[in-house]
């Protein structure tokens, strides 16, 4: 299948199952296109600069700050724009009740122009999402910075209702993870569907030590972020708790990397990659300490579940070559005995 088909089969199919029509998850999506705007104002500052030569100044007044107050409005109305909006009858049908019901498309197109490439995407996004549409958006290809910027950061603070990414093993596991969701803050991420079990990649910054996240084994798609003032202070950070089951570091310098190998302890170790160390059957998988037991994968499996039984096997012909082991010990036999203890790199297999 066409990827593009793809992607709106799947959009589609996310619609029909109707997360998108409750206001909760319509709230949620506002929200995250209001952090969108905030955290990224540089970035969109600089695009637009890129694009149309606007200052900074120009660029809040006709496109940034214009979007936010469109996301403020729904946020504001969105529960009164909802409900169903009652009409006159006539003498005919003066029993009966008349409304108009506010219903979604379904699947919506935005395509943006590039004379206001923020602005005119956005300010129609808020519509569509408050409206409880799935959306394809198609920034201007002209105005390349601002399409750049869009592409790369905006799809991180929407949902992305992916058949691709697992969801939660049960409502009690789904609840202990949605409570550490208000741990730190969330930078990426932190949309959940409770009936789907699902929360999305999340990442938390601006997260302290003793916070519940930071004090238990998480078991879902959350990263909390706690910054440190340098390398020994991360070492550190690390050496004060228990050995971890893996310990992954990421880096630029190949220094930092063999640095933190060299001075932490965990039961495996991966630079610049995560979990593919799992994948390899001649890499032992296991813990260390408080994280586990054993080893397993390929023959470190059959070593860890088989008893290393120490065996010896004698000729019972060669019993007078024992005579140097017994009492009276000549010096001639204890130089002997010695010799032959320290010889076993001389041992044949």
């Amino acid at each position: 299948m066409d990827p593009f088909e793809e992607k709106l089969r799947r959009l589609r199919d996310s619609f029909n199952t109707g997360k998108t029509k409750s206001a909760k998850f319509r709230t949620e999506q506002l929200l995250s296109l209001g952090h969108f705007l905030q955290d990224n104002k540089k970035q969109l500052h600089d695009a637009l600069t890129g694009d149309l030569g606007k200052s900074a100044f120009e660029s809040d007044m006709s496109e940034i700050i214009l979007c936010q107050n469109e996301v403020d409005l729904a946020l504001k109305n969105l529960q009164t724009w909802m409900k169903d909006e009652s009409v006159s009858t006539n003498l005919l049908t003066k029993l009966s009740s008349a409304f108009i019901r506010k219903e979604p498309f379904g699947l919506v197109l935005i395509m943006a122009p590039w004379n206001y490439p923020l602005n005119l995407m956005i300010v129609p996004l808020v519509g569509a999402i408050a409206a409880g549409n799935c959306v394809v958006l198609k920034p201007s290809e002209i105005s390349k910075n601002t399409e750049k910027v869009l592409a790369e950061l905006l799809p991180q603070y929407l949902d992305q209702t992916s058949p691709n990414l697992g969801r939660i093993i049960n409502q009690k596991h789904f609840k202990r993870l949605q409570g550490l969701l208000g741990c730190g803050r969330v930078a990426i991420g932190g949309q959940s569907d409770e009936g789907e079990r699902y929360i999305a990649p999340t990442v938390l910054v601006d997260v302290q030590e003793t916070e519940p996240v930071m004090q238990e084994e998480i078991f879902g798609p959350i990263l909390p972020l706690v910054t440190v003032r340098s390398l020994d202070d991360a070492i550190d950070f690390i050496n004060r708790r228990e050995k971890p089951l893996a310990l992954y570091a990421f880096s630029n310098s190949c220094r930092v990397i063999k640095q933190v190998l060299a001075r932490t302890s965990s039961g495996s170790f991966c630079g610049n990659d995560g979990f593919m160390h799992m994948t390899l059957s001649s890499l032992p998988f296991g813990g260390v300490g408080s994280s586990g037991m054993g080893r397993y994968h390929g023959k470190f499996s059959f070593d860890t579940f088989s008893n290393q039984r120490a065996c010896l096997l004698r000729s019972p012909g060669m019993e007078k070559l024992n005579d140097l082991r017994y009492p009276p010990y000549s010096p001639r036999n204890q130089q002997l005995l010695k010799w032959a203890l320290g010889s076993q790199s001389c041992t044949l297999l």
